[in-house]
């Protein structure tokens, strides 16, 4: 997670499931020996990093995210089984590269994507390889036009009006470029369409979605801005996200 935005941890950790769903589908396409040295860029509340650390049993996973109540629910979760770290991706630096990179739902948070595929590539050893994925170019459509049509009402205009949001979704080819002028090589970038519910819409557009929007917003802004947000779109709340998948690896 990007260090620009506050997150509400305990509530992610409690409503986040779609997101940790599609971490851990993630995690199982990942070829691991079980002893390598892992980097989790983005661990959020560490619910997938858990996974990630069941399928290194003789290896040993760093967990990055640059939002200071994720290191601590995931630091609560995880123990001493990871090596959790408060550290931003635009400016990660480890003292020893690492031979795998995995990341779930993370980069889009990223404001600069050529910056950060090279501060990946400094993080690996040659050989090592980068499984990720993000948002991509179409994600979460409906929900942006329900945020654009809420952000011209006058309570709301001021602070928001004309600001595209946080997010970076990338297309393929942008990806491949960004990765590409890194150094990478054996690149792979693909997008897909999947749905995702959830029994509790307000908090999840409040937790998972909006969060950035509503710092924007005075704190009595907030909650009508998020009701808003939530009348606009259909009862049951689905999310149509849009996701990229991106693998490559460092040469040899």
């Amino acid at each position: 997670m990007s260090s620009a935005r506050e997150w509400n941890a305990a509530s992610y950790d409690a409503v986040a499931k779609p997101v940790h769903q599609l971490g851990q589908i993630l995690l199982d396409s990942l070829d691991l020996r079980g002893d390598e040295t892992a980097l989790d860029a983005g661990c959020g509340c560490g619910a997938v990093t858990e996974a990630l650390i069941a399928r290194l049993p003789m290896g040993r996973v760093i967990a990055v995210d640059g939002a200071p109540s994720m290191v601590e629910q995931a630091r609560s979760r995880l123990g001493d089984r990871a090596d959790v770290r408060l550290a931003d991706l635009s400016s990660l630096q480890l003292e020893e590269p690492v031979d795998v990179i995995f990341s779930n739902a993370t980069f889009h948070w990223v404001p600069d994507h050529a910056n950060l595929y090279r501060r990946l590539f400094a993080a690996l050893k040659p050989g090592g390889r980068l499984l990720a994925q993000y948002g991509g170019d179409g994600n979460v459509a409906s929900v942006r036009a329900a945020i654009a049509a809420v952000a011209i009402e006058p309570a709301f205009s001021q602070s928001l009006a004309g600001w595209g949001g946080p997010w970076i979704f990338d297309t393929p080819q942008a990806a491949t470029i960004d990765m590409e002028r890194a150094g990478f090589c054996e690149i792979s970038a693909a997008l897909h369409k999947v749905t995702a519910t959830s029994d509790r819409p307000h908090e999840y557009l409040e937790t998972v979605i909006l969060g950035s929007h509503l710092q924007r917003l005075d704190e009595g802004l907030r909650a009508p801005f998020v009701a808003a947000v939530a009348a606009q779109l259909e009862e049951p709340l689905i999310v149509d996200y849009v996701r990229i998948t991106v693998s490559a690896q460092r040469p040899i």
